[in-house]
């Protein structure tokens, strides 16, 4: 699973390599966000994203929840270790030269280790909103708090980018998931809402077959909206050139977005994507602002 977990005297070239492997593995849009940067910061964030993904492949991947709880535990020692200058790990080694350039922090890492824990246990199921909204701080906007410093702004108002992006795209991503998560027997839904809908199933399978689910989806999306809102104010005052792949990644899961809206979670099964032209324009557009 994912990258090798201990490997002795590795090069920064040898880490590199296979933290680009993995991204390039992944097909992941977060790629042509980063095709803008400069080559330290866009490695800095081939580097993220390797421990991103390694992490989420601990939680969601392992045979056991005691076998994930090992390997996040094994990640919060090398995450300690990584900022007191001892890295021996892959990802670790890739992402050490990070950490001193644009004075990463400890916490953030942590954080979304935390975020993957929540994962790693017992499915997470109509979780009240304040559970719901520590989830989307873990796992989202505390990748974004990382990133922004990566990008080059550091200030507190590109901080307030990264909570309500962070916060934006994860409640797309639930918006988008939500029969995907009901496999796995999660539904990250919040129960108040699910309440305020007249929605007293809890199996996940039940709710997405629901036909008050739009309305519950309605809701979530309103929320979302206000973030996307609040962060594109956030960004207007940051450095422009910071926030360059903040604005690409936040055009393509704007895209995603309005399509949910428009398809009014008539049948979750079908997973809104978007066609290979359209991801290039969005990036093309963004590139010439």
């Amino acid at each position: 699973m994912g990258l090798s977990l201990a490997m002795p005297d590795i090069s920064y070239q040898q880490a590199l390599t296979a933290v680009q492997a993995r991204v390039s593995a992944s097909r992941t849009s977060f790629h042509a966000g980063m095709i803008v940067l400069p080559k330290a910061r866009r490695e800095a964030m081939f580097a993220l994203y390797a421990f991103c993904r390694e992490v989420d492949d601990i939680a969601d991947d392992s045979p056991s929840a005691e076998a994930s709880a090992r390997g996040l535990a094994l990640w919060r020692q090398r995450i300690s270790d990584l900022f007191q200058g001892k890295a021996s790990d892959e990802i670790a080694v890739a992402l050490r030269p990070a950490v001193k350039a644009f004075h990463l922090i400890e916490k953030d890492f942590q954080d979304i280790i935390d975020g993957m824990a929540m994962d790693a246990g017992a499915p997470i199921c109509a979780p009240d909103e304040a559970t719901l909204d520590l989830y989307c701080d873990r796992v989202a906007s505390a990748v974004g708090r990382v990133s922004v410093r990566i990008f080059g702004d550091d200030s507190p108002t590109a901080v307030e980018v990264a909570h309500h992006l962070g916060r934006a795209f994860q409640l797309t991503n639930i918006l988008r998931d939500l029969a995907e998560d009901a496999k796995r027997g999660r539904l990250y839904l919040p129960q108040e809402l699910l309440i305020k809908h007249g929605i007293a199933a809890r199996n996940p399978d039940d709710v997405i077959r629901d036909p008050k689910l739009s309305a519950v989806c309605r809701d979530l999306a309103a929320r979302a909206a206000g973030h996307y809102a609040a962060a594109d104010q956030a960004m207007n005052l940051c450095k422009p050139s910071a926030m360059r792949p903040a604005r690409i990644m936040r055009a393509y899961y704007g895209a995603i977005f309005d399509r949910l809206n428009a398809e009014d979670w008539r049948d979750p099964s079908v997973r809104v994507t978007l066609p290979k032209w359209q991801k290039i324009w969005l990036v093309l557009r963004q590139l010439v602002r």
